[in-house]
């Protein structure tokens, strides 16, 4: 039977009746246009509540045409050109989309651009370069023969980025391209402000205006084969102007130089770690976009609409995690729904009367085509959201996209009704409210707070061969029942630590925002967390933790002593390092699927590893199911008590160390499966000293979980897979009791 509401429904123009019985069926209590879609009389007159998307800085080409020198710009980086002589030519756009991107040379370039002899690092006098504007290339005199130059210099952006993206995804040919524009300029902010005034007249209709977004591109930038060259979700690079740039140094008393911007060709990548100027630049551009936002929110207000913001596109500077969001006036925020770490980015953002999720696959011809089935990726989007969500629920759901391609898919449509319908039921079940959770877990980072969920991510949802293997820790905690935080290194220095938190974890490649870089050569640092942990605390280390960039102190781990590994950085290759066995059962591994004959091959073996990194030994692979993804070489265990989990290839996998009255425990990487997230749940109970706490609403199938609703009297099992699966639940009191679940099933009892 079909419930409804709290589901928001995408349409078009023509498509009334549709709209209309789908609606029906889907249960939907609201309809939304997406981009390049219209909402006409007839799907008006549905009497659903009205979204309407707005875009403020685009879809206006006949104000911006006449006013180009006021797009939005960026700083951007030429190749390396190699000089063979006394002089060398850089040409400018020769790897940049030229639809996209045009040299600011209206701008004084000797003020604003920069010419960098990349051998040295030197910045190349002003006096000693050119700009031949026809050709765009700047002619450098005086440089060094076999020395690389680059030129880091402004452009405008002439196409709106997401436009730009939608347009060549759904091959909309000719249609006009849409300009973007920066309200930093006056004149420009006038006519935004203007033109909204006189659009919430001419929308009388609309209940909600959906911010897509407001301001700033999130860093996309694409390469001369239309291919996308650089993609930073959190990427402020498209947010200067020489007028913010001269705003900025008048107020901060220093200025930013074009390396701020481009960062060696990293374009301050969130896995940076963060520097003075590149959070200075957050703070000034942030100051500016939420004053602006919450008068765009109050004008909403004023003519009796809500203020939505959608969490993509033009988020740039709005900090949804930095202190003060909640004054700006928005009623909610939706976001795309990936999987559960952003259904979790988006579920917690505080000081929002509701948030929303839309739902994938996106309505788009490259999913919803003749021969494939949507409906398997709509199924697995939502078991990824689900597990999050009862843990932090969001208030309501959706899609985008065009409803008209989505209708010609019958069992997809089935499928939607199907999800419609469980997401009410849990909210009707438990009030929409959060899943107990048992321990509270702080993940410890150069960003802490202002980046919760946000951690280890360079493109939305779309982790890669260097990021799987940490941003699966996020996706096995965004449904674990246990409470997370996210805390920076300056909190630690500035307050210690939290005497509620029960675990730490700290996880990364070296010289990442993530692991801290230099921060850990901060005696107070290292001082805080081994008190903490050796009065009972727990630090639990992914990858390259505590990793100071330059061997020194004789560790590379700073915190070594507390995880018990450390890793060899070809520096103490003459001193030895001996390997304990293997420990074949420990609290931690009882999940872990064990293959009986690797199991008596090992055990024949005498749990042995290799001794030491040059070869002999034994190497069986006995933890069946577990991925550690990238493999960190070269880490061995400090001394002979710590206890081995998994050492294969002569370096270390999994370990354990007492640390006084704490634990630390040293993982080498972590992709997300359900057998890792149970893996890690396993280790993170097992450091804090609560494995008695561990059985209670425990699932003995690691594809299923189980969430406990204490104030409603409550609990269900979730299946995360596509196959029925069975599984035995432990309740609080000891008793147990069996289920059966079906592919992607759900079952509900009273606790």
């Amino acid at each position: 039977m079909t419930s409804t509401g709290r589901f928001t429904l995408p349409s078009e123009e023509n498509f009334a009746e549709k709209t209309k019985e789908l609606a029906e069926l889907w249960g939907a209590d609201a309809i939304r246009n997406s981009d390049g879609t219209h909402l006409d009389e007839a799907v008006l007159a549905l009497g659903k509540k009205i979204y309407n998307a707005y875009f403020p800085t685009r879809a206006h080409n006949e104000w911006i045409t006449l006013h180009m020198d006021e797009t939005p710009q960026v700083y951007l980086l030429t190749d390396r050109i190699l000089a063979e002589s006394d002089t060398v030519d850089i040409p400018l756009m020769e790897s940049f989309f030229a639809e996209q991107l045009k040299p600011n040379r209206d701008a004084d370039p000797h003020k604003y651009w920069e010419v960098v002899d990349r051998t040295t690092g030197e910045v190349v006098d002003s006096a000693n370069w050119t700009l031949d504007a026809d050709e765009d290339t700047v002619h450098v005199s005086g440089v060094a023969a076999w020395h690389e130059y680059t030129v880091s210099f402004l452009a405008y952006i002439i196409w709106d980025p997401v436009e730009m993206y939608n347009h060549l995804t759904n091959d909309w040919g000719d249609k006009e391209h849409e300009i973007p524009f920066d309200i930093y300029h006056p004149a420009t902010r006038k006519f935004v402000f203007d033109t909204f005034e006189q659009w919430l007249k001419d929308n009388p209709q609309t209940d909600v205006v959906r911010f897509t977004t407001f301001f700033y591109q999130f860093t996309l930038l694409f390469d001369e084969k239309r291919r996308e060259k650089v993609v930073d979700w959190f990427g402020c690079a498209c947010t200067v102007s020489p007028r913010a740039l001269d705003d900025f140094e008048a107020k901060y008393g220093y200025r930013l130089r074009p390396e701020d911007f481009v960062d060696g060709g990293a374009y301050n990548s969130a896995w940076r770690v963060p520097r003075k100027a590149q959070r200075d630049w957050i703070d000034f551009l942030s100051g500016f976009v939420r004053e602006n936002v919450k008068q765009l929110a109050d004008m909403s207000h004023a003519a009796g609409k809500e203020a939505m913001m959608f969490l993509g596109d033009q988020w740039i500077g709005t900090e949804p995690y930095k202190d003060g969001f909640d004054e700006l006036g928005l009623d909610a925020v939706v976001g795309s729904i990936g999987d559960g770490t952003t259904t979790r980015m988006i579920a917690d953002i505080p000081g929002v009367k509701y948030t929303e999720g839309r739902f994938l696959p996106y309505f788009f011809p490259d999913t919803f085509y003749e021969g494939n089935d949507p409906s398997i990726e709509g199924l697995d989007n939502w078991r990824k959201a689900r597990r999050a969500i009862l843990r932090s629920p969001i208030s309501r759901m959706g899609y985008g996209g065009y409803l008209s391609l989505a209708a010609k898919f019958p069992k997809f449509v089935d499928t939607v009704t199907h999800i419609a319908n469980e997401f009410r039921d849990i909210h009707d079940r438990t009030g929409g409210v959060a899943a107990e959770g048992e321990l509270n877990v702080a993940i410890l980072n150069s960003w802490g707070k202002m980046r919760s969920w946000m951690a280890f991510t360079v493109a939305h949802a779309l982790p890669n061969k260097q990021t799987y293997s940490y941003y699966g820790i996020l996706e096995s905690l965004s449904g674990m029942r246990v409470n997370v935080r996210f805390i920076s290194f300056d909190d630690v220095l500035a307050h210690g630590i939290d005497s509620d938190i029960d675990v730490i974890i700290n996880g990364g490649p070296v010289d990442t925002a993530f692991t801290g870089g230099d921060v850990w050569t901060n005696p107070k640092l290292v001082e805080t967390v081994r008190a903490w942990v050796r009065g009972g605390g727990a630090f639990v280390g992914v990858g390259e933790p505590s990793s100071a960039p330059r061997f020194q102190t004789g560790r590379f781990f700073q915190l070594a002593d507390v995880i018990g590994v450390d890793e060899e950085r070809y520096q103490t290759l003459s001193v030895d390092k001996y390997f304990p066995l293997v420990v074949p059962d420990h609290f931690i591994t009882a999940d872990v699927p064990v293959d009986p004959a690797a199991r008596e091959a090992w055990e024949q073996a005498g749990y042995r590893i290799p001794l030491s990194g040059c070869g002999g030994g034994q190497s069986i692979k006995p933890l069946g199911g577990i991925d550690f993804g990238e493999p960190v070489l070269n880490t061995y265990p400090v001394n002979e008590n710590v206890t081995l989990l998994r050492a294969d290839g002569g370096q270390v996998q999994l370990a354990t160390n007492d640390y006084g009255k704490g634990r630390g425990v040293y993982i080498s990487g972590l992709p997300y499966s359900a057998a890792n997230a149970r893996l890690l749940e396993r280790v993170l109970f097992y450091a804090s000293h609560n494995e008695d706490k561990y059985a209670a609403w425990s699932s003995s199938n690691p594809e299923c979980e189980v969430a406990h609703f204490p104030e409603q009297g409550l609990y269900c099992v979730i299946n995360n897979t596509d196959q029925p699966q069975k599984t035995t639940v432990t309740l609080a009191d000891g008793t147990t009791e069996d289920f059966d679940l079906p592919d992607s099933g759900i079952a509900w009892r009273e606790a």
